[in-house]
This record gives structure tokens, C-alpha cells and sequence, in this order.
């Protein structure tokens, strides 16, 4: 494989002025209980349980998949009321792999990029292990290139600025199409930016990698497709957005867990069976149109627990993919080295899935 090395940056001076321009780049804040849309009255997943008495601190991203109707619905607060649950919004999953590091959050939601750094040094050194226990979608065209209307193929591209947040899925799949497409490091110059910021950004550039909603507004801004992870997947580079747990956490908060893999199954469930309804509560959480939400769906793909939990996935081949990853990042200089195979599968938790299946 063609080997693409870290890109040129423009200068720390303009990559502020792009970001401080935007909306200042990265940031979290602490949400209620129950989401935007108020908690549900009754379980929608069985009979309450009022034995769980779990604190847990909730990371979580403004992605359409199933994770926020979760938090819309107020489900976990409905089937765990005696729980104490905060959720927190960050801009990317390297923004959520410092939260972890601090021990400020108990579970989160990651790119499976930022999910493979927190198992392969340096990062696994300074975080408690890590382990990918939930699938919330598989990345197609939801993270997709988004150029001006004159950037017509790859070629085009060269010297000119490409944004995307960087460590995450969009920055793994913007690098590997590069390759494919047999761009230098000396042919593009890659600028870090989180969503928030890109809307504003954009005038002073030539593409950006990100997905929905950021990647919605830049086409209404006249940006149009040029690539989508579906594409990069497809030629060997497959991406994730995971749900993630402190393992110790886990072990110590069974029961909690697995009424938390319960409701992600159920929010899938909706996703698949109900997309109207599943669109309705994660358009109150991205405050857009449910119809948008709708078309978002397209671009990924939603697992029930049974399949998340087979050898296809979270038994077994997601492990296999962290490698692959993990080999990919070292190249790039992501990570200062590569953890074992069984690093990996120990950072892959299949139980709670399997759980959610009975």
C-alpha cells in the first residue's frame, strides 16, 4: 500500500484564524437527563428496574444514529430511574478519548479511529482500558468529501486546503482515498477543524471530510459529494462510530449495561422498523427537519444486537479491523507503535450485545 505521510499544515497562525473565525473549535457541554424531548413515562424495553442505581456520565456526539434517540427519549432515565445519568455533547472522538483520560466520563461514543488510538501507545498508556461494546452505525456515504462545484476529480485537488477533524473516521477515510488516489503529502494541505467550525470556514476551502449534519450544511452552501467513505470501505478501509465503556465500569455496572445495550437495541429497532418516528426524536436533538434526518439514514448502516454480536462484528472481526487500523496509524504517525492482536480483541466486549439479543 501506498504510504500517504503527514500532509503540510498552514501555518498555526491561520489554521486559529480559520477555527476562532468559526465557532472556536472543539466543545462539550452538560445536558439534561432525559434529552431534549423530555423522558418517557414508562420503559419502552420492559419492566423498570428500580435495583440499578448507577452514576454514569454519558459522552456523546451529535450523530444520526441511534445513541441520540436514546438520549431524546430519556430511556435510560425511564428504565433506571433510581440511576443518576448526565450526558455530555463533544465535537469529535478525539474530544471524548481526553474526557476519558480525565475520568470525566464513563461511556462515550467514538470513531472507531479515535477507539483503535485508545488501545495502541501512547494513548493506551495514560487511559484505563477502553472497550468497544456497541456498533452505532457503519460509515457510508453519512461521512462523505464535500468540495466547490469546480473540484472535479482528486487531480484537482492539489495545493489546495482540505479540512477535517483530525484522528477521526473522516481523517482516516480523507487520508486513505488520497492514497488511492495517488496524492503526495506535498500535493494538499490538511487543516484540522471540528464541525462546528467548517460552515464558516468554508470559503477558504477546497473540500472538507465530515459527516451529517456539518456535511448537509456544506452542500446547502453549494458544496457537492466528491467521495464517500461507503467508496474507501469498499476498497478495504471500513469505518465505525462506536459505543465505548471504561472497562472497570462495565465489570462494576453489569446490570446497568446491559439495560444501556437494551435501549441502543431498541433505538436501532426503531431506526429500521419505524424510521419516521426514529427521525422525529433525533431531528429534536440535531434541530433539523425529520425529513433531513431521513435522508441522513441512507448514509449509514443501522446492526440489531443479534448481528453486532456475531463473528461478522463485535465477535470477532472488529478486532480484526483495529489491527488493520492500528497498522494504517503507524504509517501515518498517528500512533508511536501497534498493540497485539489480542490488545485489540481485549478492547472489544461482545457481552452486553449478546445480552441485548436475548
Amino acid at each position: 500500500m501506498k504510504v500517504y505521510r503527514n500532509v503540510a499544515m498552514v501555518s498555526a497562525g491561520a489554521a486559529a484564524m480559520l477555527i476562532l473565525g468559526a465557532c472556536g473549535g472543539s466543545s462539550s457541554g452538560e445536558a439534561a437527563a432525559g434529552g431534549a424531548s423530555a423522558a418517557t413515562s414508562a420503559c419502552p424495553i420492559g419492566a423498570v428496574d428500580e435495583s440499578i442505581t448507577t452514576t454514569a456520565r454519558i459522552a456523546y456526539q451529535k450523530i444520526p444514529n441511534g445513541d441520540l434517540i436514546v438520549k431524546d427519549m430519556g430511556i435510560l432515565e425511564a428504565c433506571m430511574p433510581k440511576a443518576t445519568i448526565t450526558w455530555s455533547v463533544f465535537s469529535s472522538g478525539g474530544d471524548v478519548l481526553q474526557a476519558y483520560g480525565a475520568g470525566s466520563v464513563d461511556l462515550g461514543l467514538t470513531g472507531s479511529n479515535p477507539a483503535v488510538k485508545a488501545l495502541s501507545t501512547p494513548l493506551k498508556n495514560t487511559l484505563p482500558l477502553i472497550q468497544d461494546v456497541w456498533i452505532h452505525d457503519v460509515i457510508g456515504a453519512g461521512e462523505s468529501l464535500v468540495v466547490k462545484p469546480e473540484i472535479k476529480s482528486a487531480a484537482d485537488l492539489k495545493g489546495k486546503q482540505i479540512a477535517t477533524p483530525f484522528g477521526s473516521t473522516a481523517h482516516y477515510s480523507l487520508q486513505n482515498w488520497l492514497n488511492i488516489n495517488g496524492l503526495s503529502s506535498t500535493d494538499v494541505t490538511l487543516i484540522n477543524l471540528e464541525p462546528e467550525a467548517m460552515v464558516a470556514a468554508w470559503p477558504d476551502l477546497a473540500g472538507v471530510w465530515v459527516w451529517d449534519p456539518a456535511l448537509s450544511e456544506l452542500q446547502k452552501a453549494g458544496g457537492v459529494i466528491l467521495a464517500t467513505a461507503a467508496e474507501t470501505a469498499a476498497a478495504g478501509f471500513p469505518t465505525y462510530d462506536l459505543g465505548n465503556v471504561v472497562a472497570d465500569f462495565a465489570t462494576a455496572n453489569t446490570p446497568f449495561m446491559n439495560m444501556w445495550a437494551k435501549a441502543q437495541n431498541y433505538a436501532v429497532t426503531m431506526i429500521l422498523d419505524d424510521p419516521a418516528a426514529a427521525a422525529e426524536s433525533i431531528a429534536a436533538e440535531l434541530a433539523i427537519t425529520p425529513a433531513e434526518v431521513q435522508k441522513m439514514f441512507g448514509g449509514f448502516v443501522y446492526l440489531p444486537a443479534a448481528d453486532q454480536a456475531s463473528d461478522k462484528w463485535l465477535g470477532g472481526q472488529l478486532a480484526k479491523d483495529f489491527v488493520g487500523t492500528a497498522g494504517f496509524l503507524l504509517e501515518q504517525g498517528g500512533i508511536e507503535g501497534v498493540s497485539t492482536p489480542e490488545e485489540y480483541a481485549a478492547g472489544v466486549n461482545s457481552s452486553f450485545a449478546k445480552a441485548a439479543a436475548e
